[in-house]
């Protein structure tokens, strides 16, 4: 039989104050209820200096405006991850990371609580990755190589397929311009690949190329890392170069472009407008040359209506549009792959069963699951046979979900032409009018353009 124990104010206390966060309660009117020994570190101050005075009274530099517990309080909604710079009492610079929430009883309000991150603290990990490029960056000079090595020309692109083909040529023409590029498609495609293809082949060859995934660094020092730091701008931080002056002279390639906070996004439009970035905490412009390339894994164009992408930077961003098709429509790729980086590996010969097996699954990693996939099967057939025995599970259980096609052709060839045909459909019904053919197919009008711009390029390829 379960009993019933009250938490007692002490339990209660012990439980929190063993969290290894910053807490900071108050009550309705901003008065300090409770504040942890984590938060008095953070904030430099003892918990007896803040706990019963007003919030305003020791921390003088917030306001109504920029305290996240006072919105909170006036709003009744909660904060997540906001970002709080502020000066404690002793005149000493803090930046914290805040959730915030509200304390209700019903409807009746009753405080707010926050758990804060220290912003410094997270910094100090992006400035040593920082440096680290730095340093590379100086070696790279005095070496006269690229700092950051590319790896990859265009030719590593592998493929037959006639829309990759005219990807690739392109790739190679808009390379020879300034002019920025965005790359989409599924994961795994190979985007960095032609960003790199792209670098190697322009007038910057002998410049940095630096990627960096938007979706992999917190928000927070996104923003740090990308145009740098001044002395003082938080606790702890020093004069630092951002990516962007570390990229001068050569190509910067933001991966998941569509993940960076859209108040970030106007601060890119900015840089890439006037030519020039302001490091954090800083007042001066920096001018810097950089030549940028964006990726993500869906349409920008679906981005835009999503809300994730800023249409302004849309515009600026996409003067050069590449779209990188999925594996499981290029299945003649599948072919070529296969073979190349089989064979070139152990003297296998792909015999039709296991071919088969390969065109069939779905490949929702791409080429990037596909070369996985290969190095399993290198390990499994230990230069024996290849059989469909050697195949993971998921490729042999491939075949039981796809039936025979009655059809003649490819998946690929037959879904391209149900899609050319429901198009030219829907724009025989509109009159040729786009916006409202792409209302009947309920896509956006910028994605059913892109559609007839790719028919029209296949079409003009496949009759050279």
């Amino acid at each position: 039989m379960m009993q019933n124990h009250n938490l007692s104010k002490e339990m209660l206390m012990a439980i929190l104050d063993g969290i290894d966060e910053a807490i900071h309660a108050v009550d309705k009117d901003g008065i300090t209820i409770y504040y942890n020994k984590v938060a008095a570190e953070y904030d430099g101050m003892t918990v007896e200096e803040v706990l019963g005075k007003h919030l305003l009274d020791v921390f003088p530099s917030l306001t109504e405006g920029t305290s996240t517990l006072l919105k909170v309080l006036n709003t009744k909604k909660p904060i997540f991850h906001e970002n709080q710079r502020y000066e404690n009492k002793n005149g000493q610079m803090l930046e914290t990371v805040n959730t915030t929430i509200p304390i209700l009883n019903g409807t009746k309000l009753l405080g707010a609580v926050e758990i804060a991150k220290n912003y410094g603290q997270l910094n100090t990990l992006s400035n040593k990755l920082l440096d680290l490029q730095a340093k590379i960056h100086q070696a790279g000079i005095r070496k006269r190589l690229t700092p950051f090595q590319v790896t990859y020309q265009l030719s590593d692109f592998i493929t037959s397929d006639p829309s990759c083909l005219h990807m690739l040529q392109d790739a190679k023409l808009f390379a020879s311009s300034n002019l920025p590029i965005v790359i989409w498609g599924e994961t795994g495609t190979g985007k960095e690949i032609v960003s790199q293809g792209i670098h190697h082949h322009s007038k910057r060859i002998h410049g940095p190329f630096i990627a960096q995934n938007c979706g992999a660094i917190p928000s927070t020092l996104l923003e740090s890392i990308l145009f740098g730091t001044e002395k003082g701008s938080y606790t702890g931080a020093t004069d630092r170069k951002g990516l962007f002056e570390m990229a001068s002279g050569g190509t910067l390639f933001l991966d998941e472009m569509n993940s960076m906070p859209l108040e970030l996004q106007s601060k890119l439009l900015r840089a890439l407008e006037e030519g020039a970035v302001r490091r954090v905490g800083g007042t001066s412009s920096i001018q810097v040359d950089v030549r940028i390339i964006t990726a993500m894994n869906e349409s920008p164009e679906a981005c835009v209506e999503k809300g994730t992408f800023r249409a302004d930077l849309f515009y600026r961003l996409s003067t050069c549009p590449i779209y990188i098709p999925p594996l499981r429509e290029r299945t003649k790729d599948i072919k070529l792959l296969l073979e190349q980086k089989l064979q070139t590996r152990i003297e296998i010969e792909v015999v039709p069963e296991v071919l088969k097996k390969f065109q069939s699954y779905h490949w929702p990693g791409n080429v990037r699951e596909f070369l996985n996939t290969i190095e399993y099967l290198i390990l499994r057939a230990n230069q024996e046979p290849l059989t469909v025995n050697h195949l993971p599970a998921k490729l042999q259980r491939a075949q039981m979900d796809v039936s025979s096609p009655k059809s003649t052709g490819s998946l690929r060839d037959i879904l391209q032409e149900t899609e050319e045909r429901i198009i030219k459909e829907a724009l025989s019904h509109s009159g040729g009018n786009v916006l409202r053919a792409a209302k009947l197919l309920d896509i956006p009008r910028q994605t059913l353009q892109y559609k007839m711009s790719k028919m029209e390029k296949e079409k003009m390829y496949t009759s050279k």
